[in-house]
């Protein structure tokens, strides 16, 4: 994967993360993961209407953060472990690619990651 698609990626995750709601659903699933949550219960655990619990599972499960599983009649949420754990790592990657010393002294035209810097810095 080139760094401007992680770049972009982690953009869309940091998004999503920048809710203190959404941080709490994240630590709440993450803390109980033997149990499972559903809407409803998500709602009152937090003490939030279920309308904005369901709108922030949605732009958690867009970035793959969460995953829903169906037992009729209800919809349980839990925490994609997997895709947690490869977000944790692109943000890794991309402290290191910031903090590295740009090896064309700043002359951009001549940069092998010319286009990455350009589209971080736009």
């Amino acid at each position: 994967m080139s760094m401007k698609k992680d770049i972009h990626e982690i953009s869309e995750v940091f998004k999503a993360l920048a809710d203190p709601t959404r941080l709490r659903l994240i630590r709440l699933l993450a803390s109980n993961m033997e149990e499972k949550l559903c809407v409803v219960d998500l709602a009152a655990k937090l003490g939030v209407s279920q309308p904005a619990i369901s709108q922030h599972l949605k732009v958690l499960k867009n970035v793959n953060i969460l995953y829903s599983k169906k037992e009729r009649p209800k919809i349980y949420y839990f925490l994609n472990l997997v895709e947690f754990r490869k977000q944790k790592k692109l943000v890794d990657k991309m402290y290191d690619f910031a903090f590295t010393r740009c090896a064309q002294g700043g002359q951009c035209e001549e940069c092998p990651f010319r286009d990455d810097c350009e589209e971080v810095s736009s």
